[in-house]
C-alpha cells in the first residue's frame, strides 16, 4: 500500500482560494521566472519596485480563509440584518426580479464580466440591450433621446444642473430646486454646485421660482411626498423667464401619468431601480437621463447609437465618443466615464419581459392599492395628499411617533417625514393583506375597514390619486422588442441570443491595460443576491442594518491597512466619483485652514482623462506637467511649476504606478515637492493592482486616493458598470469625507456634502470586495500583486522580440502592464493599432487598451488571474499578427485588402459565395489551431464610427429590421 506523504497542513491547502484566483501554477511560475533570469518572486519585486516604497513587513491582517468559511461567516453577518417590509420610498422600491433575469443575467458571468463596449463588434448583445433601455426611457419620458444610464438619481440631477448651465445663455448663477425633490438629491446638487459657483435656491416653485431668476430648475414628478403637481404650468412659467427645467420622475408612474416631455421638460431623469433591480442598500442602480434633441452633444455619459458595418449591415456602437473625458479632459461635459450597464440591461430586460401591458398592469395595481389605502384612511379622518401614484404622506399631529413605532413592531418601515408626518410608499410587491396591515398600523385595530369593499368602491367610481387630466393618453413601448418575448422560453432565448454576441471573461483574456480585468470569483458574487443584502433600503433604521455595517466596517479596516491611510469612505459609486470626493476633501481641508484660494491642480500629461475633468469640476485650474522620454514624470518640470504656483497650489493628481506602466523612482520626492509648496497629493488608485501588499500610497507620501474596486478588488465591470470608487485619506482629511443628510455615516458629520444618493454608495456589491480580501488574506493579496507583475514582465519580454515596448522602469522592468508601440509599424506597413485590435477578435481575443495613454499604441495588462497558457496563446496571436504585417510590408498582401484591414471576419464572410481576397477563408477565420479548437465569432464586420456620428440615431431600429431577422 502506498504511503500518504501529505501532512494535515498540506491537505488544508486544498481549500486555498489564492490557488484558485492566481492563474499560473507553481510550474508555470517557475518557467516565467526562469525566462526573466530571476530566482524568485521576491527577487523580481526587488528588481522592479523602488526601494524607497517597498514594505518591509507583511500586512497586519488575517491570512486567507476558505471559500466556505468566508461565506459562512458572511452569512452570519447577513443574518444580523433585519429586512422589514419597506414603505420608505424616496426613490427606492421593492421589486420582483424575474427569475429568468436573475439567473441568466445578474448571476451570469457572461453578462457581468464583460468590459465597456469600446470594441462594438464583439459587444452587440449588450449594446442591443442598452439600446432597448434607451428606447424604453425615451418612450416613458416622452423625450427625444436618452443615454445608456448614469450612476444614481441624485448624481444624474447634479449632471442635469450643469447641462442646464452650459446650454443656457442666461446670465445668472442661480439654480432653483423644488423643496419636494428627494432630500438626498438636493444634498448632492448642493455639493456639486458649490465649486461651480452656483447659488442653489430651494423653494416652492409655485411661489418662489419667478423671483429666483434661475438658469435652471429641478422638479420632482410625483414629488418625494407623493403629490402629482401641475408641472406643466411651472414649466411654462420657467420657459417664460428663460429657465431650463429638469424633471426627476418615476418610470412606473409614467405608465399612467402624462410624460414630462409632453409637459415641456428639457431634461428628464430618475432611477430605473424599480424595474427589476434590487434595492441593495442603495445600489448599484441605473439612473436614466433623457433630453431634447438639441441637447444631444451636451448630454453626459454614454449614448448607444445605430451605425453600419463595412458590409453595409446595421450595427450598434457607443455614439459621439469625442464627448468623453478621456478625449476632452478638463473641457469634458462630465468626469463620468461609466454607465450602470449591467443594471440598465436588467431594467431593459424587465421591460422587454413584461411589455407595455404587463407594466401598465403592475402600475395600475400599485396605484389601486394606494387608492384603497388613501380612501380608507381619509374615511377615518387622516389627512393626506389628494394626488398620488404610490406614495402617501399622512399628517398625524398626535400619533406620528406611535404609528411609526407600531410599524416597526409589525415588521414595517414607514418614512419619518417630520414630527407630525409619516410617508408610506407602495410597490409591486405590496399585497391586499399588506394594505390591511397598514390600516391596523395607522388606525389601530377595530377600524372596520375592508380592503375588498374599498376596492369595490373604486370600481364603482370612487376617487383615486390621478385625475383624468393627468392620465397618459399616448401609446408607449410599441416597438416589436417590447411585444415579443413574454413567455419565459422566448425571453430566455432572446437573452441567450444577445449573450452569444458578446465577448466576456468566460471566453478568454481581456488584456486591457489600466482596466485590470481579473477573475470575478463565483464565491465573491454569491452574496450579492442574498435577500439580507439585496432587499435592504438604504435609509432603513440603523439597528436593522447591523450586518451590513459590520461588513462595511471590516472592509474599511482592511482597506485602511492595505493603503496606509487612516480613514476610508465607501460612498463614491465610481472611480470618477472617488476622484471628485478626494479633491472635495482636499479643498474643504484647505478652506478650513484659511487657504480656500488654493485652486491650482498639477496633472502629469500621462494622466487619466478623468483626472483633469474631475479637477475642472472642483473649480480648479489645471496645469499640465511633462513626462520624460522614458514615460516618467519630469521632476524638474514639476518642481518648477509647483514653485511657480506655490501660493495657489492645491493638489497634484498622479497615478502610481504611472499610466505608462512603470514605477516612478522619484515618487517620494515628487510627494515632498508638492507638500513643500503647500499642496496635497492625490494618488489615483487605478493601478493599485500593482501596489497591494508591496507598497502603500499612504506611506509613500500621498494624502488621498480613490480605489477602483472594479479593478484591483474584483468587482466585475458589468459591461460598463457597476463600479465602486471609495477614497482613503490621511487623518487630516478625514473630517472632510462625504457625509449624508438623510442617513448619517459613522463619525463623519452629516453636514458634509454628499457625493452620491446613498450613504454607502453601491452597498450591494461591497460583499464582493470583502470576500476577495478575506479569501486571499495578507499572503494571497501580496501574491496576487507579485503574479500580476510577473505575468506582465513575462509577456513584455515575449512580445519585445516582435514589437517595440514603449516604456520600461528600473532594470528594464514594467509594472503590471506594458505599452506596445504600433506607430513604426503603421509607418512601414499602413497597419494601424485599430487594425491589430480588430484582427485579435479573429484570434478569439478582446483587444488591449487602444491609443491610451499614447496615441498609436496598445496598452496590455494580463492580470494575475491569467495562466501562462492563456498568456502564451495571446502572445502567439500577436506574433502571428506581426507575421501578417510582414506580408503587408513586403507586398504579399495589398495595404488595402488584407486580413488586418478587413478584420474582424464574420460567419457571413466565410459563407459568402464571393471571396475576392488575396488570403483564404481559413486564414481569415481560423488563423491558428486555437481558433479551430474554440472559435468566438464576431457578430459584425468593422463598424463605421464616422457614419454613426453623422447619422445620429439612439433609438431602436424600425420594424423592418425585425422582419428581416
Amino acid at each position: 500500500m502506498a504511503t500518504d506523504t501529505h501532512t494535515l497542513g498540506d491537505l488544508l491547502q486544498t481549500g486555498d482560494f489564492t490557488r484558485r484566483h492566481v492563474g499560473p501554477d507553481a510550474e508555470q511560475t517557475r518557467e516565467m521566472l526562469d525566462s526573466l533570469g530571476v530566482s524568485s518572486l521576491d527577487e523580481l519585486i526587488e528588481k522592479t519596485v523602488p526601494d524607497s516604497i517597498r514594505l518591509d513587513d507583511a500586512l497586519t491582517m488575517d491570512d486567507s480563509v476558505t471559500e466556505s468559511d468566508a461565506l459562512a461567516y458572511l452569512k452570519t453577518l447577513a443574518s444580523e440584518n433585519v429586512v422589514n417590509k419597506s414603505y420608505i420610498g424616496m426613490g427606492y422600491s421593492n421589486t420582483k426580479v424575474p427569475n429568468v433575469i436573475l439567473r441568466n443575467v445578474l448571476e451570469n458571468p457572461g453578462w457581468y464580466t464583460a468590459y465597456t463596449p469600446y470594441q462594438p463588434e464583439i459587444a452587440q448583445g449588450r449594446l442591443e440591450a442598452l439600446l432597448n433601455y434607451q428606447q424604453m426611457v425615451m418612450d416613458l419620458t416622452g423625450m427625444d433621446l436618452a443615454n445608456a444610464s448614469l450612476l444614481d438619481e441624485a448624481t444624474a440631477a447634479a449632471e442635469a444642473m450643469t447641462l442646464c448651465k452650459r446650454s443656457n445663455r442666461k446670465k445668472t448663477d442661480v439654480y432653483f430646486v423644488a423643496d419636494d425633490v428627494h432630500p438626498q438629491t438636493i444634498a448632492v446638487i448642493k455639493t456639486r454646485a458649490e465649486y461651480f459657483g452656483y447659488d442653489v435656491v430651494v423653494g416652492n416653485p409655485l411661489t418662489d421660482l419667478e423671483a429666483a431668476d434661475a438658469f435652471g430648475a429641478q422638479l420632482q414628478y410625483p414629488s418625494t411626498y407623493g403629490d402629482i403637481h401641475d408641472i406643466k404650468a411651472v414649466i411654462e412659467q420657467a420657459k417664460a423667464q428663460k429657465t431650463m427645467v429638469a424633471v426627476a420622475t418615476d418610470l412606473l408612474a409614467l405608465m399612467l401619468l402624462k410624460s414630462p416631455g409632453e409637459l415641456g421638460a428639457d431634461v428628464v431623469l430618475g432611477s430605473a431601480q424599480r424595474f427589476g433591480v434590487p434595492m441593495g442598500f442603495g445600489g448599484p442602480h441605473a439612473a436614466f437621463f433623457a433630453a431634447s434633441e438639441k441637447l444631444k452633444r451636451s448630454v453626459p455619459g454614454r449614448i448607444i447609437g445605430v451605425s453600419v458595418d463595412t458590409s453595409g449591415n446595421q450595427a450598434l456602437r457607443m455614439a459621439m465618443q469625442t464627448r468623453e473625458q478621456h478625449i476632452r479632459r478638463e473641457k469634458a461635459n462630465s468626469n463620468i466615464c461609466t454607465a450602470q450597464a449591467l443594471l440598465a440591461n436588467m431594467a431593459s430586460f424587465y421591460t422587454v419581459y413584461h411589455g407595455p401591458q404587463g407594466l401598465k398592469t403592475i402600475a395600475e395595481r400599485v396605484h389601486r392599492l394606494t387608492a384603497i389605502l388613501a380612501n380608507g384612511l381619509r374615511s377615518k379622518g387622516v389627512a393626506l395628499n389628494d394626488t398620488y401614484f404610490d406614495t402617501l404622506t399622512l399628517t398625524l399631529p398626535e400619533t406620528a411617533a406611535e404609528v411609526y413605532q407600531r410599524g416597526l413592531d409589525n415588521g414595517c418601515n414607514l418614512r419619518n417625514v417630520a414630527a407630525d408626518k409619516l410617508g408610506i410608499s407602495l410597490d409591486e410587491t405590496t399585497t391586499a393583506a399588506d394594505v390591511a396591515q397598514l390600516f391596523d398600523i395607522v388606525l389601530g385595530e377595530g377600524h372596520g375597514l375592508d380592503v375588498a369593499a374599498l376596492d369595490a368602491d373604486i370600481v364603482g367610481g370612487a376617487a383615486t390619486g390621478i385625475s383624468a387630466e393627468q392620465r397618459r393618453e399616448d401609446a408607449v413601448l410599441s416597438h416589436p422588442v417590447f411585444n415579443s418575448y413574454h413567455s419565459e422560453t422566448d425571453m430566455l432565448r432572446y437573452m441567450k441570443k444577445l449573450e452569444n454576441k458578446d465577448y466576456s471573461l468566460v471566453h478568454g483574456m481581456i488584456p486591457l491595460g489600466s482596466c485590470t480585468m481579473k477573475l470575478n470569483a463565483t464565491a465573491e458574487m454569491i452574496p450579492v443576491t442574498w435577500p439580507e443584502f439585496a432587499n435592504m433600503h438604504p435609509f432603513a433604521p440603523e439597528d436593522q442594518t447591523q450586518g451590513y455595517l459590520k461588513m462595511i466596517n471590516e472592509l474599511e479596516a482592511d482597506l485602511v491597512e492595505i493603503t496606509g491611510y487612516d480613514n476610508v469612505s465607501m460612498q463614491p459609486n465610481s472611480g470618477a466619483q472617488g476622484e471628485y470626493a478626494g479633491l472635495l476633501a482636499i479643498r474643504k481641508y484647505q478652506e478650513a485652514n484659511g487657504e480656500g484660494h488654493r485652486n491650482v491642480c498639477l496633472i502629469p500629461s500621462s494622466a487619466h482623462g478623468t483626472n483633469p475633468a474631475s479637477a475642472a469640476m472642483m473649480g480648479m485650474k489645471v496645469v499640465i506637467t511633462e513626462c520624460d522620454a522614458n514615460g516618467n514624470v519630469d521632476v524638474a518640470d514639476m518642481r518648477a511649476k509647483a514653485e511657480l504656483h506655490k501660493d495657489n497650489l492645491s493638489a497634484l493628481m498622479i497615478t502610481y504606478p504611472s499610466t505608462h506602466g512603470v514605477y516612478e523612482e522619484e515618487i517620494v520626492e515628487i510627494c515632498d515637492i508638492i507638500h513643500q509648496n503647500g499642496g496635497q497629493v492625490y494618488m489615483d488608485g487605478a493601478n493599485m493592482n500593482a501596489q497591494v501588499g508591496i507598497s502603500k500610497p499612504g506611506v509613500i507620501g500621498s494624502d488621498v486616493s480613490h480605489l477602483n474596486l472594479h479593478k484591483t478588488f474584483a468587482i466585475p465591470h458589468g459591461g460598463g458598470g457597476p463600479g465602486v470608487g471609495p477614497i482613503g485619506v490621511k487623518s487630516h482629511l478625514a473630517p472632510y469625507l462625504p457625509g449624508h443628510q438623510v442617513s448619517p455615516t459613522g463619525v463623519v458629520s452629516a453636514d458634509n456634502g454628499a457625493v452620491a444618493a446613498a450613504p454607502y454608495g453601491s452597498g450591494a456589491i461591497l460583499p464582493i470586495t470583502w470576500a476577495y480580501i478575506k479569501m486571499l488574506g495578507k499572503s494571497g493579496l501580496k501574491r496576487s500583486t507579485q503574479m500580476a507583475i510577473l505575468n506582465a514582465n513575462y509577456m513584455t519580454e515575449q512580445l519585445a522580440a516582435h514589437y517595440p515596448v514603449l516604456y520600461r522602469g528600473r532594470n528594464n522592468k514594467v509594472a503590471h502592464e506594458c505599452i506596445v508601440d504600433i506607430r513604426p509599424l503603421k509607418e512601414s506597413s499602413g497597419v494601424s493599432e485599430e487594425d491589430i485590435a480588430k484582427r485579435l477578435m479573429d484570434y478569439g481575443f478582446h483587444a488591449p487598451t487602444m491609443s491610451f495613454p499614447v496615441a498609436g499604441t496598445l496598452m496590455i495588462e494580463p492580470t494575475e488571474s491569467e495562466s501562462k497558457v492563456e498568456i502564451d496563446r495571446f502572445v502567439d496571436a500577436l506574433v502571428q499578427i506581426r507575421d501578417e504585417i510582414n506580408k503587408v510590408e513586403s507586398g504579399v498582401w495589398p495595404a488595402d485588402n488584407n486580413p488586418l484591414r478587413n478584420a474582424p471576419h464574420t460567419q457571413a464572410d466565410v459563407m459568402s459565395a464571393d471571396w475576392e481576397r488575396p488570403y483564404s477563408r481559413e486564414e481569415a477565420v481560423f488563423p491558428n489551431a486555437a481558433t479551430r479548437a474554440n472559435k468566438f465569432w464576431p457578430a459584425t464586420n468593422r463598424i463605421d464610427n464616422v457614419y454613426g456620428d453623422r447619422n445620429f440615431i439612439c433609438s431602436c431600429p424600425g420594424v423592418d429590421s425585425y422582419r428581416d431577422e
